[in-house]
């Protein structure tokens, strides 16, 4: 076992999938540290879900290779079931059934005695704050408690490696920040996140590395402040009202910088270097000679939005590569993420159908990974 594999929870190197024409991975390589955060970041068809479904054994690639704590993710699949968890965007519980009820079996799915998945469900449900709501049927929970509860249920089995697949989309701002704090604490006490998210300051906020990909290849990698670096200096924004004259102001203000304009907000930003508050009055003037109504004109510091709009043209969206394989394939994109079952993928636990492939418009199930 070589020095990189026994320092990283993760390892991935030279990870090659394709499906059909469509190739969602491209030789991908990263590496997590035992007890940190990864944030796996990309816009619309990145590779990101296809990535981690590789690493949850749920989808074989086609080369290259991927170890969780050193164990291949192929060769060594339920070892790697036993050491990890995973919960998708969606929350994976049975709404008939308790919180209660929904974690005790979970542990039995685990192959824990009922004793003990009973024990482990009632730390999870004082961990987690469900302790007056744990023998409510999880359908009257709000959205955040639902969150909690699934976040929860991938921890019944006390993982080494934890697979968080846009944990927060969906909730409200203190439902996001008390999810984060519960995030900080896993890591404190030692476990290893791998982190795909949408939300940039989310990624800013809790990873400790980030890692960007785009049609299947790695384009960036670093710190936050190092990815915000390359933007290099101040950014300009301003929105215009008036959406018919956003070309007019992309063009006033083009002899500052590169312009990036996003059509449906009316936002504009341009990347200003260390020119500050010159920029600030060239763009007053430019605007104004053509005559364009703006709101919120300022300068601000790079943020991991401008990051992604350096390094790929285009905004962060909902990653899509199990959608794009289906469309390839000429299928309507469905749910079809895997349930919880043994070791070997029984008919409780198998993907059904090219499970982890897609997903529907209201993305992907969460997915219980158990030996």
């Amino acid at each position: 076992m070589t020095q990189s594999t026994m320092e990283s929870a993760i390892l991935v190197e030279g990870l090659t999938k394709s499906f059909g024409d469509v190739r969602a991975l491209r030789g991908i390589d990263l590496a997590v540290p035992h007890g940190t955060v990864l944030g796996l970041l990309g816009p619309n068809g990145a590779g990101k879900t296809t990535a981690v479904r590789i690493l949850t054994t749920l989808l074989q690639p086609d080369g290259g290779r991927a170890l969780v704590e050193g164990r291949d993710v192929v060769r060594d699949a339920a070892a790697v079931r036993r050491s990890i968890g995973l919960s998708g965007q969606s929350a994976a519980i049975q709404e008939e059934l308790t919180g209660r009820e929904n974690l005790e079996i979970i542990g039995r799915l685990y192959h824990l005695t009922w004793r003990v998945a009973r024990v482990r469900a009632i730390e999870l449900l004082a961990r987690f704050d469900l302790v007056d709501a744990a023998d409510r049927p999880a359908k009257n929970y709000s959205g955040g408690m639902q969150r909690r509860l699934d976040l929860a249920a991938s921890l019944v089995g006390d993982p080494k490696v934890l697979f968080l697949d846009e944990p927060t989309t969906g909730l409200d701002p203190r439902s996001r920040l008390g999810m984060w704090d519960i995030i900080r604490s896993l890591v404190e006490g030692g476990t290893t996140l791998l982190l795909t998210t949408q939300y940039l300051d989310e990624a800013d906020e809790l990873a400790d590395q980030i890692v960007v990909i785009d049609h299947g290849l790695v384009i960036a990698a670093g710190t936050a402040e190092e990815l915000k670096s390359r933007v290099g200096g101040d950014v300009l924004e301003f929105t215009v009202p008036d959406r018919s004259r956003i070309s007019d102001a992309v063009a006033a203000v083009a002899a500052i910088g590169e312009p990036h304009a996003d059509k449906e907000t009316g936002m504009v930003s341009v990347g200003v270097g260390g020119r500050g508050s010159d920029a600030l009055i060239d763009a007053v003037r430019g605007l104004d000679a053509v005559a364009v109504r703006t709101q919120g004109l300022a300068l601000r510091r790079p943020s991991l939005d401008d990051v992604f709009l350096a390094l790929t043209g285009h905004a962060a969206e909902e990653d899509e590569d199990g959608a794009a394989s289906d469309r390839q394939r000429g299928r309507r994109p469905g749910r079809r993420g895997a349930r919880p079952g043994g070791p070997d993928g029984d008919s409780r636990g198998r993907p059904r159908d090219g499970a982890g492939l897609g997903r529907d418009d209201a993305g992907a199930a969460s997915t219980r990974v158990t030996s």
